[in-house]
């Protein structure tokens, strides 16, 4: 809301050339990064062990390796199985090696960043949060619902011969709750409603965020990579598995983390119990 009130001012005053609705989200992402850590000082969530950073840094550091490494393979798996099914295909006129290796780069970097940020705040702080009030099964799937739908709550560009102004920036706010409920976007909700579940999951088996870090900047790496090296193939009778919002991640996804997510939860859960037999 302070976004889309303070917008229309910031264009007018001329200093940015973007569009708005881009302005209008990257206001509303700073607002969110501004009143954060207040906000979770107030809810007494500002604790290592609230944002999922109890154990030692070496553990942490570890973790997100080992975390990155798996992540990696996880989604390299599901490129290779989009290209063997044709429903994704190599691009034809690739960028220049050293344009590649700076994408790579920056992918890298980028998704250890995203990585960070959003579980710091997702299994971090909101999964403490609703796990101290509520227990832990809704803290798994609130958590996983937030994070799913937050990926698609962005405000919506206007039309063409429409005007930017203060209606034009309620336009753009309520496009940001309407646009949530199109048909096109339960397939990649669905992924990553089970990315949400299974990363909740290793943040509760585990006890801190290292490997979901970790786990969630391997992905960022593939997803991007992928969008660069290969191209969607629209004429594939398979192309309904993948959603339009990355172009990685959308039925077959869903499928794929569902599968290692109950592997995972039947894996720990008897690991768990043998270790309580020989304790």
């Amino acid at each position: 809301m302070l976004a889309a009130l303070l917008t229309p001012a910031l264009m007018a005053a001329g200093w940015i050339a973007i569009e708005p609705h881009r302005v209008m989200g990257r206001l509303a992402q700073l607002l969110i990064l501004v009143g954060l850590w207040p906000f979770l000082r107030w809810q007494g969530l500002a604790r290592r062990e609230a944002l999922g950073y109890g154990p030692s840094w070496l553990v942490l550091r570890r973790s997100i390796i080992g975390g990155w490494v798996l992540g990696v393979l996880i989604l390299v798996a599901l490129v290779l199985a989009l290209l063997e099914l044709e429903i994704r295909l190599p691009d034809t006129s690739p960028d220049s090696w050293s344009q590649t290796a700076l994408r790579v780069a920056q992918a890298l970097i980028g998704g250890l960043l995203i990585g960070v940020l959003e579980e710091t705040f997702f299994r971090g702080a909101l999964y403490s949060a609703i796990r101290r009030h509520s227990g832990v099964r809704s803290a798994m799937i609130w958590s996983a619902a937030l994070y799913a739908v937050l990926h698609f709550m962005k405000p919506g560009e206007l039309p063409e011969p429409a005007a930017f102004d203060g209606l034009g920036a309620l336009r753009m706010f309520v496009y940001v709750f309407v646009d949530l409920f199109q048909w096109k976007h339960l397939d990649s909700l669905a992924a990553l409603f089970m990315v949400g579940l299974l990363l909740a999951l290793v943040r509760e088996r585990t006890g801190h965020i290292g490997w979901c870090i970790g786990l969630h900047a391997g992905w960022v790496l593939v997803i991007q990579v992928n969008r660069r090296l290969t191209d969607g193939n629209d004429d594939s009778p398979l192309s309904f598995l993948v959603g339009d919002y990355d172009g990685t991640i959308g039925w077959l996804a869903a499928l794929w983390i569902g599968l290692l997510m109950a592997l995972y939860w039947a894996g720990s859960a008897g690991l768990r119990a043998w270790r309580a037999r020989s304790g």
